[in-house]
């Protein structure tokens, strides 16, 4: 499968590396590697995850409270939002929108 990562999917990535770098230096670096081995991971497993809101599936990063939210169409998994599972589910869902 080939991944395609939108442009807000991008802009969360881009937020939550500098959240981290804010926290502690190099943390948004390690940030942006665990989110990416688990986007990656999708070329794989793209579509066995549980199907959460419309079309949504819904992938659990493996270090950060963060979840992957994406469509499958085809042979293309498209990356639609990565977003902090610590905020409310009816900002996620306006979010995913």
């Amino acid at each position: 499968m080939t991944i395609e990562i939108l442009d807000k999917a991008e802009d969360d990535l881009v937020s939550g590396f500098s959240f981290y770098e804010s926290r502690q230096a190099g943390l948004g670096a390690y940030f942006r590697e665990s989110l990416s081995s688990d986007i990656e991971s999708l070329r794989i497993h793209g579509g066995i995850h549980r199907i959460v809101y419309r079309n949504y599936h819904r992938a659990l990063s493996r270090r950060f409270p963060f979840a992957i939210f994406y469509t499958v169409s085809g042979a293309t998994v498209f990356i639609h939002g990565v977003v902090d599972c610590r905020r409310r589910p009816a900002w996620i869902k306006e979010r995913l929108k």
